[in-house]
């Protein structure tokens, strides 16, 4: 075979294999705009649902008129006052989870890093609870005192797991201990306490959004107007870091400075949203997962994964208002708990099944 006829056919297979990589971004890319469409059609549905459903019950066009200002003083405080907050800062805790256990998940490379799972929410209920039981606090201070919490259980978990370098198993197994102490000292404020100050405190620690009003949503948007920015910042650097370390390296990163970095950001935005409405169980643990399955593409998933903790918090806030029996609507974090728990065995068996 002649160098010509050799060279004709390295040409076409670069070709093809230039092909076969176009049509291959291609497909993705179409994947993932229609993952986006559908889950922001959900979201929008559920939005929806939560604005006109209740015991006053509004038509679309109310709903509409309330929101642009129609003179309808009835339909505008329902929607104004008490729906709209609630579906603002449901929304608005749902991006704040789901993006914190997407970071932690992809940071550590372990599907049980998340802050339900390795003590970022038990430090921030822990500080909550202190400072509704021994502090006798409420309103803005519990929600510092929870950010505080949690801030500092991320600080003591990352000193702990460092060792020249932190590896996601090290940081799991700190924080699954960390998390028991905390219980143990939420457990041990709780049967010191009066009754009625303990079913206070466990109100807000099954997590929901039965508090929400104006001001919470402003603090918390405000919060995530600074964080999500940063976020995207860090994307692409944490795109690399999943390459390796080694190959991290030889592109100029610093695999632990980034590292660190996504741990605060991821920290930040769980307690963030702790903060605002309790620790709303297993959005963090689940959005991601799902995000990833639904692409199928091994990404970061981030956008797909704030979406996802929209719809779950968004929909399990409408289950517990409307869909349980009872006169009593409960807390959202127990339906999230509720679909969680299964989740979390589904996902042990399945490990093992992979594993042998």
């Amino acid at each position: 075979m002649s160098a010509g006829t050799l060279e004709h056919s390295a040409a076409d297979r670069r070709e093809v294999a230039a092909a076969g990589l176009r049509g291959a971004r291609r497909r993705r890319r179409t994947r993932r705009t229609g993952v986006l469409a559908v889950l922001v059609a959900l979201a929008l549905s559920l939005s929806g649902a939560a604005l006109v459903i209740g015991d006053f019950p509004l038509s679309p066009g109310q709903v509409l008129g309330a929101l642009l200002g129609a003179d309808d003083p009835s339909a505008r405080f329902v929607v104004v006052e008490l729906r709209a907050p609630r579906l603002l800062l449901g929304a608005l805790v749902g991006v704040a989870f789901g993006l914190a256990g997407a970071l932690f998940q992809s940071v550590l490379r372990n599907p049980l890093a998340s802050p339900d799972i390795i003590g970022i929410s038990q430090g921030a209920s822990a500080g909550a609870v202190a400072a509704l039981l021994l502090g006798g606090l409420s309103g803005a201070a519990v929600s510092l005192s929870a950010l505080a919490g949690g801030a500092f259980v991320g600080l003591l978990l990352y000193a702990v797991a460092w060792r020249g370098g932190m590896t996601g198993h090290r940081f799991v197994l700190s924080g699954i201990g960390v998390a028991y102490v905390c219980a143990a000292v939420v457990g041990y404020l709780l049967t010191r306490s009066e009754v009625d100050q303990a079913q206070v405190a466990l109100r807000w620690m099954a997590g929901g959004l039965a508090q929400a009003e104006w001001g919470l949503v402003q603090v918390l948007a405000l919060a995530l107007a600074l964080l999500v920015p940063l976020v995207a910042l860090v994307a692409r650097r944490l795109d690399l870091l999943l390459l390796g370390d080694d190959q991290a390296g030889s592109l100029g990163l610093r695999p632990e400075v980034v590292r660190a970095g996504v741990v605060a950001l991821g920290v930040a935005l769980a307690c963030a949203a702790t903060a605002a409405a309790g620790p709303v169980a297993f959005v963090a643990f689940v959005a991601a997962p799902v995000a990833r399955r639904l692409l199928s593409d091994g990404g970061l998933a981030l956008a797909e994964s704030a979406l996802v903790g929209v719809v779950l918090v968004v929909g399990a806030d409408l289950v517990a208002q409307h869909l349980l029996p009872g006169d009593l609507s409960v807390p959202a974090g127990v339906v999230t708990g509720a679909v969680g728990g299964p989740y979390l065995i589904w996902l042990m068996a399945t490990g093992r099944t992979a594993a042998r």
